[in-house]
C-alpha cells in the first residue's frame, strides 16, 4: 500500500511515487530536476516532461508538452505518452510537471484536476511524476494545494499540510490528518474534482483525526452539487462520526455515509 514519506534526492523516485518539488523563483528546473530526467536512460523510462525545457540540456531526449497547446485534456496527453512508452518496449514513463504559476496553469480548478489526475495515473500505473512548482510569493496558494494532494514531496523544506489526500488503490482515495477551517475549502474543491468524475467516492479514513464544523460543511455540500453522487468515508473515528451526527448532518438528504 501506498504511504506518505519524504525523499532526500530526486534519484530516489521509484515506481509508483507521485513527488512534489518545491523551487525558487530563480531556480534552473533543469539543474534542480537533472537526477529525475537522466535516470530515464539508466532505468529505461520513457521521459515526458510537461512545461519548458531546454532539450539540448538533457542527457536523454525527452518528450517536451506545452500545456498551453495541448488538445485535450493534461492526463490524456500523459496516458497517450504512456502507452507510447509500453508499445516502444520501456520500463515506464517518468513525467516531469514544471508548475510556473503563471498564465492559465496558475488556474486552481485546472491545476487541482491535474494534480488528482496525476496522483491517480501515479498510483494505478507505476509510473513515476515529479510536479516542480515554481511559483512567487503571489500564488503562494498553488504550491499549498499541491501539498495536500500529494503523498510524497522532496527535501527538508516543511511540506506536511493539516490534511492529505492520496490514491490508495483503484477504487479508493486516502484521507489523513486534521480538516479545518483553513483546509475545508480546498477539501471540498478535492471533492468536487472526484465526483464530476464518478458517481460515488471512496475515502479510507483511518488517519482522519478530525473534521471540524467548516470541514463537515464543505463534504455535504461537495457530496450535495451533483446529482445521484455519493461520498463513502470508511474507517472513521468515533469522534468523527459523533460530532458528524451532533451537528445534524447526518441527514439522509446529504448523500454521504461514513463507517468505523
Amino acid at each position: 500500500m501506498r504511504a506518505t514519506r519524504t525523499l532526500a534526492a530526486l534519484d530516489e523516485v521509484d515506481s509508483g511515487d507521485h513527488v512534489l518539488q518545491l523551487l525558487d523563483p530563480a531556480d534552473d528546473v533543469w539543474d534542480r530536476s537533472r537526477a529525475f530526467v537522466s535516470d530515464g536512460e539508466l532505468f529505461g523510462d520513457k521521459v515526458l516532461v510537461v512545461g519548458p525545457f531546454s532539450r539540448t540540456a538533457a542527457a536523454v531526449a525527452p518528450v517536451v508538452l506545452d500545456p498551453a497547446r495541448l488538445n485535450g485534456s493534461l492526463i490524456s496527453a500523459v496516458r497517450r505518452e504512456a502507452a507510447s512508452a509500453e508499445r516502444e518496449g520501456y520500463r515506464s514513463l517518468r513525467v516531469l510537471h514544471h508548475v510556473t504559476c503563471d498564465g492559465s496553469a496558475a488556474d486552481p480548478e485546472q491545476l487541482l484536476r491535474s494534480e488528482l489526475d496525476l496522483e491517480e495515473f501515479a498510483a494505478d500505473s507505476g509510473a513515476l511524476v515529479v510536479c516542480a512548482y515554481q511559483c512567487g510569493e503571489e500564488n503562494a496558494s498553488a504550491p499549498e494545494q499541491a501539498r495536500r494532494v500529494h503523498p510524497h514531496h522532496l527535501g527538508s523544506r516543511p511540506a506536511s499540510p493539516a490534511f492529505r489526500v492520496y490514491r490508495t488503490g483503484k477504487d479508493g482515495w486516502t484521507v489523513s490528518g486534521v480538516i479545518d477551517s483553513d483546509g475545508a475549502p480546498v477539501f471540498g474543491a478535492v471533492l468536487r474534482t472526484l465526483l464530476c468524475q464518478v458517481a460515488t467516492v471512496r475515502l479510507l479514513c483511518h488517519g482522519l483525526d478530525f473534521l471540524d464544523a467548516a470541514g463537515m460543511s464543505s463534504l455535504a455540500d461537495a457530496a450535495r452539487c451533483l446529482p445521484d453522487r455519493k461520498v463513502v468515508l470508511e474507517g472513521t473515528n468515533e469522534t468523527v462520526r459523533l460530532a458528524w451526527e451532533l451537528t445534524g448532518f447526518a441527514d439522509p438528504s446529504i448523500p454521504v455515509v461514513m463507517t468505523p
